[in-house]
C-alpha cells in the first residue's frame, strides 16, 4: 500500500500540525482560506512527519541518534560533538524509492502550475513542534532558497532534516522542555518569490515594544528577507494604525523610519554558496522599500490575518521583482506581547545620567546594567560571563543560550523585528539594536547602563547608573467622573503607557518633536539656500537626505509623531498645544540663531500665540497647520484637539483663529475643537471674551503661578513661594471654573500641581474641574485621590 507522504499545502489546515508541523499548516491554512480575501500565499506541498519517520526508518537512523543524545545528556560527549555526529549520519542516508518519488512528481506538478520544466523553490523546515503560541522556535531549523531541479531539491530535503539537529535546536528543545524524539520534520517546498531584485520583510500585528494591540509595525529591506529576520541589516520601519484601515480615503501609516539596509542577499551566479550578501547602493539605502500603497496592502492582509487566527501575529513578506506581486510566505503566532500580563505594568526610570557611548533602536522598555563583554562571534560564546552586557555585531539562534543570561544586549545591525529584537523581548532582556558600531565603541570590561526607557532610541551610559524598577498595578482602579488625562511629549511614552486608566492626553507637547526628531529650525528649512551657518547647513542637508521639499521634512515628522500620540487614546480627545518655544530654545535648534531676536526675558516675549500671525514667523507655522491637518484628514485622528498657548489678549485669539483657517484647520470643521491654555491672569479675568472664541480652557498651573505671583518659575531663590495652592492662584481657578461653566465651556488643568499635592487635586475636584492632565506616573494615585474625595461629596 502506497503511503501519502506528501501533501499539497492548499489540503493542510491548522488541524495538521502533528502532520506538516506549524509552519506548514498555517500556510495551507491561508491558501484555504484567505485567498479569497485577497491574501496571496504562493502555491507549493509539503513532506509530512510521517514521511520524516519513514526516512529514519530507512537508514536506521533512530536508536543512534538516542545513543548520541543520551551521551550528551549524561555529559559523555559534548552537545557539538553530539550534533555533528548526528548531522553526518544524514548527509549519509539516503530516501527511499517511494518518498523521493513522491517529491519529484509533486515538484514536477508545481512546475505545470506555474508553466515551467524546473520551478525554482523555497525549500523550508517545519518542525511538528515549531511555531506554537507559547515558544517562537524562531530560526532553529534552516531553509534553502532558489533550489532548481529534482537532485538539488531531494540534496536540500536532506539538509532541512538534518538541521532538526543543530546544536541550537538540541538546546532550544531542551530548554523549552520538548522530547527530542516526539518532534519530526515536515518540509516545505513552495514556489519561490523572487524578493532578490525587489525586497523583503516582516510583519508583526501588534506593537513589538508596548503591546500596543491597535498598531502594526513592518520593517523591509532590499533583496531576500534572510537579513531581516537575522539582523543582518537595519531595516526600514513602518508603523500602521489598524482601526482605519477599512476607511479607504485615509492613510493611517504613523510611523515610517528610513533604515540603513547597509546590505542586500541576492542569489549568487556562481561558487556553492547560492546567495551572496552585497552592499546596498547609495540610492538603495536612501529609498524607502515599499510606497505606501504597498505598506497599507501589507497591513491589511496583516489585520486578515491576525482576525482569522484570533491572536496577534508574526508574519514574513516578500515582493516578487519580477511581477511587483507581494506574498505572504510564513505566518506563526506572537510569542511575546500578546501573552504579557494586561493587569501589571513594569516601570522603569533612569535616577542619574551617564557620558553617552551608543545609541541604537531600543528593544524592551527596561534597563540593564553590566560589564560590556564583546563576543564577535558564536565560536566564542562559551565564554561568556553571566550577568554581562553583551556586545556584537548580530545574533542568530546559536547565540540564544547566552542572551538569556545576559543583563543586556547590544547589537551593531538590526532592527525592531531582527532576530535579536525577538529573542530578547521573549527572555525579556533589554536590547539596544543597529548601533553601527557598538562592537567598536564599548570596551571589554567597561561597566555601562543600558537604558531602553527615553523613547525610540536606546542608550548605552559610562557606568553604573541608579535606576528604578516599579511593578504597577492595574488591577482594581476606582471608577470616576472626574476624566484624568495624561501629559505626553514622547509618541514612545504615549505608547508605553497605553494601558493607563487615563481617559485621553490633556496635554500632548509639541517641542518634543520639533526638538528631539525634527532637530532643525523650521525657518532654517523653509530658507535653507539662505542659511550662513556652514555647519547648520550640513547639518539639515543630512537631516533631510531624500526631501527636495524641506518643508516636507518638518511636515512629515511633525504628522506622524502626533499621530502616534493620537492613536494611543483614539477615540479618546488628545489636546495638542501648538509649539511655544521660547526664543532662546528656539535659537539652540539647527540653524536658529539666524532667526531668533535676542531677549533680556524670553520667558515674557516673542512665544506661543504671537509668533503665529507674525510676518517673521507665520511660515513656520504654516508647517504645524498642515501637519496637524493631515493628522486628522488623511490619517483620521478627529479626536486631536488644537490648543493655543500664551494667548494674551481675546484680538490676538482672533488672530491667531483667523490664520489657522487660512491654514485650512477651521474651528468647528470636521468636528475641530480649539483649546486656549488659561496660564494668563488675563485669560481668567476676561475668561467670558476668550469663550467666546474657544471651546475649552487648560490651566497651565505653572505659568499662571509665575505670573500671578511674579516669581520666575526656575529660580531657586525663590523655590519656597513658588506654590500652586497660593490663595491668588486658588481665586484665579475658582474664577475660570465659575465663568467657563457658565457658557458651557470645558476646563482642565495640565500641570504638575495635582499630582504634588493631595489637597489642589481635591481642591480642583470640589471645584468642579473637567480634567486634570498628569504625567503618566502620577495617574493611578490621583485616580484614588479624586476617588476618595467623589466619594466625601457624594
Amino acid at each position: 500500500m502506497t503511503r501519502n507522504l506528501v501533501q499539497w499545502l492548499a489540503d493542510v489546515d491548522m488541524g495538521d500540525v502533528s502532520s506538516v508541523g506549524g509552519k506548514n499548516a498555517s500556510l495551507g491554512e491561508m491558501i484555504r482560506n484567505l485567498n479569497a480575501q485577497g491574501v496571496r500565499v504562493p502555491d507549493g506541498f509539503a513532506t509530512t512527519a510521517e514521511a520524516y519517520t519513514a526516512f529514519l526508518e530507512a537508514n536506521d537512523l533512530d536508536p543512534r541518534i538516542r545513543e548520541q543524545l543520551k551521551g550528551w545528556s549524561s555529559g559523555d560527549r559534548s552537545l557539538e560533538q553530539a550534533g555533528s555526529a548526528i548531522r553526518a549520519m544524514f548527509a549519509e542516508a539516503e530516501f527511499s524509492d517511494e518518498l523521493a518519488t513522491q517529491i519529484r512528481d509533486a515538484y514536477a506538478e508545481l512546475g505545470r502550475r506555474y508553466d515551467t520544466t524546473d520551478v525554482d523553490v523555497a525549500v523550508r523546515s517545519s518542525a511538528t513542534a515549531e511555531d506554537l503560541p507559547d515558544a517562537s522556535f524562531a530560526g532553529q531549523q534552516d531553509t534553502y532558497l532558489d533550489i532548481t531541479g529534482d537532485e538539488d531539491l531531494l540534496r536540500a530535503c536532506r539538509d532541512c532534516y538534518a538541521s532538526l539537529f543543530t546544536d541550537r535546536a538540541i538546546s532550544y528543545r531542551a530548554e523549552q522542555g520538548f522530547d527530542h524524539h516526539d518532534v519530526a520534520l515536515s518540509i516545505g517546498v513552495q514556489k519561490m518569490v523572487r524578493s532578490d531584485t525587489a525586497g523583503a520583510g516582516v510583519m508583526f500585528t501588534i506593537d513589538t515594544d508596548s503591546g500596543f494591540p491597535r498598531t502594526m509595525v513592518l520593517n523591509a529591506a532590499w533583496g531576500l528577507g534572510e537579513n531581516v529576520v537575522g539582523g543582518e541589516v537595519t531595516p526600514d520601519q513602518y508603523t500602521v494604525f489598524k482601526p482605519f484601515l477599512d476607511d479607504e480615503s485615509l492613510t493611517p501609516i504613523i510611523g515610517k523610519v528610513l533604515g540603513a539596509k547597509e546590505k542586500k542577499l541576492v542569489y549568487a551566479d556562481s561558487g556553492d554558496d547560492p546567495t551572496e550578501n552585497l552592499d546596498t547602493t547609495a540610492e538603495e539605502r536612501a529609498a524607502f522599500v515599499l510606497d505606501d500603497a504597498e505598506i497599507l496592502q501589507l497591513a491589511r492582509w496583516g489585520v486578515v490575518i491576525e482576525q482569522h487566527y484570533e491572536r496577534p501575529m508574526d508574519v514574513e513578506w516578500a515582493k516578487d521583482g519580477r511581477s511587483g506581486e507581494l506574498f505572504i510566505v510564513q505566518a506563526r503566532p506572537e510569542t511575546v506581547q500578546s501573552q504579557a500580563d494586561a493587569a501589571t505594568l513594569s516601570s522603569y526610570s533612569l535616577k542619574e545620567t551617564g557620558d553617552l557611548l551608543a545609541s541604537g533602536l531600543a528593544v524592551g522598555q527596561a534597563i540593564g546594567a553590566g560589564p560590556v563583554q564583546v563576543v564577535r562571534s558564536a565560536d566564542d560564546i562559551e565564554t561568556f560571563t553571566d550577568g554581562a552586557v553583551l556586545v556584537t555585531e548580530m545574533t542568530d539562534p546559536d547565540w540564544v543560550p547566552i542572551m538569556r543570561r545576559a543583563a543586556a544586549i547590544v547589537t551593531d545591525r538590526g532592527g525592531r523585528t531582527s532576530h535579536a529584537a525577538i529573542v530578547s523581548r521573549e527572555l525579556g532582556v533589554p536590547a539596544v539594536v543597529g548601533t553601527g558600531d557598538g562592537t567598536s565603541r564599548l570596551d571589554d570590561g567597561r561597566d555601562v547602563t543600558v537604558s531602553c526607557v527615553e523613547g525610540d532610541e536606546g542608550h548605552v551610559y559610562d557606568g553604573i547608573l541608579e535606576f528604578e524598577r516599579e511593578e504597577v498595578d492595574l488591577g482594581d482602579v476606582p471608577e470616576i467622573r472626574t476624566r484624568v488625562m495624561m501629559n505626553i511629549g514622547n509618541p514612545s511614552a504615549a505608547m508605553r503607557w497605553w494601558r493607563l486608566p487615563a481617559r485621553g492626553i490633556g496635554l500632548a507637547r509639541m517641542e518634543y518633536l520639533i526638538n528631539n526628531v525634527i532637530k532643525a529650525h523650521p525657518l532654517a528649512l523653509l530658507h535653507f539656500d539662505e542659511l550662513t551657518d556652514d555647519d547648520a547647513k550640513r547639518e539639515i542637508a543630512e537631516l533631510t537626505a531624500g526631501y527636495d521639499d524641506k518643508g516636507a521634512y518638518f511636515v512629515d515628522h511633525l504628522a506622524r509623531g502626533l499621530a502616534t500620540v493620537a492613536a494611543s487614546q483614539h477615540p479618546e480627545p488628545v489636546v495638542v498645544r501648538l509649539s511655544d518655544f521660547k526664543t532662546n530654545e528656539y535659537a539652540g535648534l539647527i540653524g536658529g540663531t539666524q532667526f531668533e531676536p535676542e531677549e533680556e526675558n524670553p520667558m515674557l516675549g516673542w512665544r506661543g500665540a504671537s509668533r503665529y500671525y507674525s510676518d517673521e514667523y507665520r511660515d513656520a507655522f504654516a508647517l504645524e497647520c498642515r501637519a496637524l491637518r493631515r493628522v486628522r484628514s488623511e490619517m483620521g485622528f478627529t479626536n486631536v484637539i488644537v490648543m493655543v498657548p500664551f494667548c494674551r489678549t481675546p484680538d490676538e485669539a482672533d488672530r491667531v483663529l483667523e490664520e489657522m483657517a487660512g491654514n485650512d484647520l477651521r474651528r468647528g470643521e470636521d468636528d475641530l475643537k480649539v483649546y486656549v491654555m488659561a496660564e494668563l491672569p488675563s485669560n481668567i479675568l476676561q475668561a467670558d471674551e476668550f469663550a467666546e472664541r474657544f471651546d475649552g480652557f487648560s490651566i497651565g498651573s505653572n505659568d499662571l503661578t509665575q505670573l500671578t505671583l511674579g516669581i520666575g518659575r526656575d529660580d531657586p531663590r525663590l523655590t519656597e513661594q513658588f506654590d500652586e495652592r497660593n490663595p491668588s492662584v486658588l481665586r484665579l481657578v475658582s474664577e475660570l471654573i465659575e465663568t467657563a461653566h457658565a457658557a458651557g465651556k470645558p476646563v482642565g488643568i495640565c500641570g504638575q500641581g495635582p499630582s504634588d499635592h493631595p489637597d489642589f487635586a481635591q481642591f480642583l475636584v470640589e471645584k468642579g474641574i473637567d480634567t486634570m492632565s498628569l504625567n503618566p506616573d502620577s495617574v493611578l494615585e490621583v485616580v484614588r485621590r479624586v476617588a476618595e474625595t467623589e466619594a466625601a461629596q457624594g
